[in-house]
C-alpha cells in the first residue's frame, strides 16, 4: 500500500484535508491553526499540489487525533465552503444509518 505522502497529488481546485477523528469516528477538517474542526468552514482551503502535500503531512503526522487524513476538493462559494464531489457531501451529512446504542 502507497502511503498518502507518496502518492502523486493533483489539484484541480480549492481542496481540503479531512479525516476521521479517532475516539469517536467523526469527520473532520485540517485548520489553518494546524488543528481539527467538525466544521467544514474552519477548513484551511489549498489550491496548489505543493501546498496539498504540506498540509496532508502535517494531518498524518497527527496519528493520534485523527485517522485516515486525505485530501478533499471543495467549492468556495459566496456562502462559504461547500463539499467538491458526493463523497464528501455524504460525509459532511453525518451518519447514513442508524447507530446500535448498547444499555
Amino acid at each position: 500500500m502507497t502511503s498518502p505522502l507518496q502518492q502523486k497529488i493533483k489539484i484541480t481546485g480549492p481542496s481540503i484535508v479531512t479525516a476521521n477523528r479517532t475516539r469517536d469516528g467523526a469527520v473532520i477538517y485540517r485548520t489553518a491553526a494546524h488543528g481539527w474542526s467538525v466544521k467544514l468552514s474552519d477548513a484551511a482551503i489549498v489550491r496548489t499540489a505543493d501546498d496539498a502535500r504540506a498540509l496532508l503531512a502535517e494531518s498524518v503526522a497527527d496519528d493520534i487525533g485523527a485517522v485516515g487524513p486525505y485530501i478533499a476538493p471543495v467549492e468556495v462559494t459566496d456562502q462559504g465552503i461547500a463539499p467538491g464531489n458526493l463523497r464528501e457531501k455524504i460525509r459532511n451529512q453525518g451518519v447514513t444509518i442508524d447507530l446500535l446504542v448498547s444499555a
